[in-house]
């Protein structure tokens, strides 16, 4: 009986002995993995703040607004004018006319997401094209012969609207004034001049209007009194078909036409006035007519050139 009991007390001795060794693995189990825990979670801010600097440091990559890009007409050329010789020139007259971007036809010329007169000053400040005097002078009366050309700070500067400003001496009194140029604002330009020349070529049996010049207009002040529309500069066509043909102009129609500003003047995509046609006396038509008759005589103009090609058939 004695023995049985040594047995049963060895036993539960062996049994409670086993029971808190595991109980005492549980618990640096439990305490390893809390710390694993702790530690994990104090270093995952610091990992956060390193990639938040990372993605800081990296340069801005802008987003492709749309689903394609437009890179055909940045590296379009230009259709160079078919070779024109003097012998082949049996008919040629000049002819001044004006856009005005008022016109329904016209307005997407000045439209703020692609201007024309932005077009051509972006062109001259970076000094791709070459802004010229519209100044007569005793070698160019009409001052559009391109012949004294502009600083781009000149050109920018004939754009620019003036302001008079008053000048006071130490005790406020009034002693004079001087003339300053003030901002330009791209949507005072709404108006432009274009000098063409309309030649028959006899070798190739052709009527075409070839573009030389195209100049903005403005309205200037002078002592408060608002004078006509006159050319700021003159910009060569032919020097500026190039810086043209890669800029798009907008269509109201259609996104994806890929139109150039060199399609809207070759493929004649605008509507003008004439205000001038060589003739002896180098007048103007403002010059001898009048209101509602000046419309008259331009579009009288405008027939007697296009009258003369229908002559040339018979039938």
């Amino acid at each position: 009986m004695r023995s049985k009991i040594l047995v049963v007390g060895l036993l539960s001795l062996i049994c409670f002995d086993t029971y808190a060794q595991r109980r005492s693995t549980r618990k640096r189990t439990k305490a390893a993995t809390t710390n694993a825990a702790s530690t994990t979670f104090n270093t995952q801010p610091v990992a956060d703040t390193a990639a938040s600097k990372q993605a800081l440091a990296k340069p801005f990559e802008r987003p492709m607004d749309g689903y394609y890009k437009k890179t055909n007409i940045l590296s379009a050329r230009v259709t160079s004018y078919p070779n024109l010789r003097e012998a082949d020139v049996v008919y040629a007259k000049r002819v001044w006319r004006e856009i005005d971007l008022r016109e329904k036809m016209n307005q997407y010329l000045g439209s703020p997401k692609a201007r024309l007169i932005d077009v051509l000053m972006e062109a001259v400040d970076a000094g791709e094209l070459t802004a010229y005097d519209p100044n007569p002078s005793k070698d160019d009366p009409n001052g559009d012969s391109f012949s004294v050309p502009l600083t781009p700070g000149k050109a920018r500067a004939k754009l620019a609207d003036s302001v008079v400003v008053d000048k006071f001496d130490a005790n406020g009194d009034k002693v004079g004034s001087v003339v300053q140029a003030g901002e330009f604002n791209p949507d005072s330009i709404i108006r432009f001049r274009i000098k063409e020349d309309w030649v028959f070529d006899k070798q190739r049996s052709i009527f075409e209007p070839r573009i030389i010049g195209i100049a903005p207009l403005m309205k200037l002040k002078v002592t408060g009194v608002e004078t006509d529309f006159q050319p700021m500069f003159w910009i060569y066509f032919p020097e500026a078909r190039q810086v043209l043909a890669t800029k798009e102009a907008v269509s109201r129609n259609n996104d994806a036409t890929g139109l150039s500003f060199d399609d809207v003047f070759m493929k004649r995509l605008f509507s003008s006035v004439i205000v001038k046609v060589s003739n002896q006396k180098d007048e103007r038509i403002k010059d001898y007519a009048q209101g509602i008759d000046r419309l008259y005589e331009s579009e009288k103009v405008k027939k007697t050139i296009l009258d003369w090609e229908l002559g040339l058939w018979q039938y």
